[in-house]
Formats: C-alpha cells, structure tokens, sequence
C-alpha cells in the first residue's frame, strides 16, 4: 500500500472507493440539509442567510449573498456528490462554512460546531481532490485524450 504523500503528483490522488462513498453521502447532505431549504426559501430566506455578511462590515446585497449561499450549498453539495468543479466547489463552501461560524460564534445564535466541522472537512478535501471515479477524472481523461 503506497503513501499518498510519496507518490509522483496527480491532481486525481485517491483511487479507492471510499473517497466516492464519503463524496456522495457529503455532498447529497449539503444539497438536501442545508442548501436546498434554503434556495427554495425565496428571497425573504435568502435576506437572513445573507445578513451573515455584516460581521464584515458588507450591510448591503444581504439578497444577493444569501442567494449565492443557498446556491452554493445545494448545486455545490451536488457536485461535490458528482466530483465536478470539486477544488473550487470545496473552496467556496468552506467559506460559506467560515462565514456561517462566525456568524454563529459572534451572535450567539446557534452553534458553531456544524459549520466548523464541515469547514475542516472541506479543508481537508480540498488537497485530497475528487478521486478516480469523479466527473472531474472522467473529463480530464477524455480531454488529454483529444489533446494527444
């Protein structure tokens, strides 16, 4: 069994099902527990998920940010679950994660614990990559392939 950290770079590391499994399960529970409620809560939802952004100061576009929340958190939960745009989905919800900690640590509503978990798993992901049996791998493969 070879060690991860040894091995020559592949932006594609893990090739055991497992990291399929985990991706899946992941990304299916941030669609259906936290995003989706969310998006389809319409633009009242997407004001109080949004207001989250005065902690930095931002006391406008409170719609908007709560919208690209919700967005983020369902359509990215899906394609995390898919393994497609996985880094840069895996980046953005970790600062959706970061943002709704310190929400939650600042105002006191709330615990923080959710969001801190899911924002060291998303850390976590990040290097790791979608694995070989993502959507990423998938074209990739089929893109080097007309290159060559």
């Amino acid at each position: 069994m070879s060690d991860i950290c040894s091995r020559s770079y592949n932006r594609f590391r893990c090739d055991c099902p497992s990291l399929l499994i985990f991706r899946i399960g992941f990304g299916l529970a941030f669609l259906f527990y936290h995003g989706w409620g969310k998006l389809t809560g319409g633009p009242e939802r997407w004001e109080g998920v949004g207001s989250a952004m005065e902690i930095f100061g931002i006391g406008f576009g409170h719609t908007f940010f709560g919208f690209l929340a919700a967005f983020a958190e369902s359509i990215g939960g899906l394609m995390i679950a898919l393994g497609l745009f996985y880094r840069p989905i895996c980046a953005i919800l970790a600062f959706t994660m970061f943002v709704a900690m310190l929400r939650h640590m600042i105002t006191g509503q709330g615990s923080p614990a959710h969001a801190m978990k899911n924002l060291f798993v998303l850390v976590g992901l990040l290097p790791l990559g979608p694995g070989k049996y993502s959507l990423d791998a998938l074209l990739s493969k089929k893109f080097s392939a007309k290159e060559s």
